[in-house]
């Protein structure tokens, strides 16, 4: 019976924090600030690694962000508001003083409003840590390194090869990996590459600089271009620091559980390549496994 009045209360208490006006106006914030940042997500998470648009992405987000901050108030309030009216959740007034919480009081002012508490410490708060929070992982340094070096994505170096863009990269983010005669050698070189490989024919099927990576070596073009292609190598180092880092670290929550921590290294790394790369694994049949089990070494009884 106690059992039984204990889940009841919790229920209760649930149903009443689940039903209150500041639940339904974070969930109705949440809402709507993740549908902004929705398409730059997916963008981030995209296997294609199209640079380029997801750094224009990163700045209308940021916009988008700002306005909602600066115009969608009232709207909000209203939504949320008539969205409570409907379901009989009681909705305070907004010109009401506000009480804090216990351990809040002595912070509070002595004209501090219901409306100015939900505006000022939830309202903005939450919108100025998503603001701070993209500044603080796609700094300008940081979008300026990747749009420069989206001028060698084949698809927008098709429609405009910039040279410039790529000089400014080298010049300004990797003073370490070139000489200044080789900043002064590739100028030249990127010259020579915008008419002997941007319209070569077998470029216009390329979609993405790793693949210009593997073209270039099965064309034998990175001996020829060597500079350029330190400049392709160095670009595709930047994805191993980002999203892929993030979802390997994910992944490895999901694989080394409570009930497997004692898990060895390498059984980990091979139990997260499979998942990782499940979209692959699922190409492989359960015979081909057995048979290369089967070949990896000599056995003294029959396989």
């Amino acid at each position: 019976m106690g059992t039984t009045s204990s889940h009841r209360a919790e229920a209760d208490s649930v149903h009443q924090v689940m039903t209150s006006f500041e639940f339904e106006f974070i969930l109705h914030l949440m809402k709507e600030t993740m549908q902004i940042t929705d398409h730059l997500c997916q963008a981030l998470q995209s296997k294609s690694k199209d640079i380029l648009s997801a750094m224009h992405l990163v700045s209308s987000t940021k916009a988008c962000i700002q306005q909602y901050r600066d115009e969608k108030w009232d709207v909000l309030l209203a939504n949320v508001k008539s969205f409570c009216n409907k379901r009989n959740i009681d909705v305070p007034d907004m010109n009401a003083r506000y009480v804090a919480r216990r351990g809040q009081a002595r912070h509070q002012q002595a004209d501090f409003t219901i409306e100015h508490h939900y505006r000022v410490d939830i309202f903005c708060a939450a919108i100025d840590s998503q603001l701070q929070e993209l500044n603080r992982r796609f700094s300008e340094d940081a979008v300026e390194l990747l749009i420069l070096g989206s001028a060698l994505d084949p698809r927008v170096a098709r429609a405009s090869f910039r040279i410039d863009d790529i000089c400014r990269l080298v010049n300004k983010f990797y003073l370490q990996d070139f000489t200044d005669h080789e900043k002064e050698q590739l100028e030249i070189e990127l010259h020579h590459y915008e008419h002997n490989v941007v319209q070569h024919a077998s470029f216009q099927g390329l979609s993405n600089i790793s693949e210009l990576c593997q073209w270039l070596v099965r064309t034998r073009k990175s001996t020829i271009y060597q500079l350029v292609f330190r400049v392709v190598v160095l670009l595709l180092t930047l994805p191993v620091s980002t999203a892929i880092t993030e979802r390997a670290f994910l992944a490895m929550k999901i694989v080394k559980t409570r009930l497997r921590n004692k898990i060895e290294d390498e059984f980990l790394t091979d139990s997260l390549m499979l998942y990782i790369e499940r979209e692959i694994a699922t190409t492989f049949s359960t015979d081909s496994i057995i048979d290369g089990f089967r070949d990896m070494k000599k056995r003294k009884v029959p396989f």
